[in-house]
């Protein structure tokens, strides 16, 4: 295969991966798409897929092969012959997660894990991300506390800080933080026991103790270790006997002087359907938030990662894309995939030009970007109140529950913050906004005339 040739394979498979990592939720990316191989034909006519094992072949076959093939046929203009494959055995698989409901999680192992050993002397893996460090992550105003607060835990583990919860938005960095954590703990300390852990694996291993009679060592491995960093714990959640185990290895570590850091979408007192006693010990220690990083942190993350990826982005290309994706660190990881593909598929250096035609289909949603004030005019119409009714301190039904739309419509179809949107409401604080949105999520759900509602908006909106 030429060098020409390779690169436009290379990329074809990349840019399908970069569009499946936008369309699936995180959890599924990384467990399935994220650890596949492909080859892809010089002509671009076969792309070959492998599989770690015949139980993952199959589900990737009837979950995700026409989306892929679609893709693929989209991307390179021409029908695309789509193969799966069982990967050779001397080629281990990435992943052997299932799908939730199976045995195991759906949480993949990162990337990169020390290993250790468990006082039998059994492999103890802490499923850490070797490469999520401190150097690593770019500082900047938006995860300043946080970063300092993470540092003064992997250096005084036990002691102040205990627990630590950092919470914030989708890609905002919080698991980066929480890896940088237990990287530079074992760095300093090898025999440190430490466990990185996504809430959803802890449901798992609470179900299997129970199906398996094996809380002995269900609790040995949770109540023995030295630092435990676990991932969304908003996904506990009605889930009464995980939170009750949950909170007796948080009370068994914090006697014995081990540390907890946590992360979550929102505060502690934010979090619903989880017992008050287990919020309470989250609220007891320090609580951080992580916000959208500011323009000259998102530029600086490019050129950071492009530079990871073995390329440089000129520095006007790296303002012209954060001026223009501006919500997380995730969205402009993957705004860069999508330039550095469509580089190396069209064979054309980095530019302000390639990469306005790159990301064209974001540019275009940006540029019919929605206003918080034109969510409050429309929804204020269409229930025929006044706009003034969003601002004011009336609270009859007839008024709160048209602003409780409004505020919904703007979390979901807009970027703005909590905070931010209850200023634009009139100078509500970002709890006020935080319950109606989780009320109007609920009640849609359930009510058949109010999702509608809904639905009629958002097309008025969207145009």
């Amino acid at each position: 295969m030429s060098e020409g040739s390779f690169g436009l394979s290379h990329a074809l498979w990349q840019s399908c991966v970069d569009h499946l990592a936008q369309e699936l939720p995180e959890q599924q990316f990384n467990t399935w798409i994220r650890p596949l191989v492909a080859d892809v034909a010089d002509d671009l006519s076969r792309v070959t897929i492998q599989v770690g094992n015949r139980f993952k072949l199959d589900w990737i076959r009837a979950q995700y092969a026409a989306k892929i093939t679609a893709l693929l046929e989209k991307i390179s203009g021409r029908e695309v012959h789509l193969e799966l494959a069982l990967a050779p055995r001397e080629v281990p698989a990435k992943s052997t997660s299932l799908p939730r409901g199976f045995e195991n999680s759906g949480v993949p192992e990162p990337a990169g894990q020390r290993v250790a050993e468990d006082s039998a002397g059994a492999p103890f893996k802490n499923r850490l991300n070797t490469a999520l460090t401190f150097d690593t992550l770019i500082e900047g105003t938006a995860n300043r506390m946080g970063r300092a607060a993470a540092m003064h835990v992997a250096s005084s583990l036990g002691q102040l800080y205990n627990p630590l919860f950092i919470y914030g938005g989708v890609g905002l960095g919080k698991t980066h933080l929480m890896h940088a954590i237990g990287n530079k703990l074992l760095a300093d300390n090898p025999q440190t026991k430490v466990l990185y852990i996504h809430a959803e694996q802890f449901v798992s291993d609470v179900v299997k103790s129970y199906q398996r009679k094996t809380f002995d060592e269900f609790k040995e491995r949770y109540h023995s270790l030295d630092l435990l960093l676990i991932d969304d714990v908003q996904f506990f959640a009605n889930k009464d006997r995980t939170q009750e185990e949950f909170f007796n290895a948080f009370e068994a570590l914090l006697t014995k002087k081990s540390h907890i850091v946590m992360t979550s979408d929102t505060y502690p007192k934010g979090l619903t359907d989880i017992h008050e006693r287990l919020v309470s010990r989250f609220d007891s220690g320090l609580t951080v938030a992580i916000e959208p990083p500011e323009l000259e942190m998102r530029v600086a993350i490019l050129i950071r990662k492009a530079e990871a990826e073995g390329t440089v982005m000129p520095e006007e290309v790296a303002f012209f894309v954060a001026k223009n994706v501006r919500s997380n660190v995730r969205e402009l990881e993957g705004a860069l995939r999508k330039i550095l593909a469509y580089s190396r598929f069209n064979q054309k250096e980095i530019s302000i030009q390639l990469s306005r035609e790159a990301l064209r289909d974001l540019l275009s949603i940006q540029n019919r970007q929605i206003s918080v004030e034109n969510i409050q005019k429309t929804v204020a119409d269409y229930y025929k109140i006044k706009v003034a009714d969003m601002y004011s301190k009336k609270r009859p039904a007839s008024i709160a529950r048209p602003r409780q739309i409004a505020m919904y419509l703007a979390k979901e179809l807009t970027q703005k913050s909590l905070p931010e949107i209850g200023e634009l409401f009139g100078g509500r604080d970002h709890t006020t906004v935080l319950h109606a949105v989780r009320k109007m999520a609920a009640e849609r759900q359930q009510m058949t005339e109010l999702n509608q509602q809904l639905h009629v908006l958002e097309q008025t909106l969207k145009g």
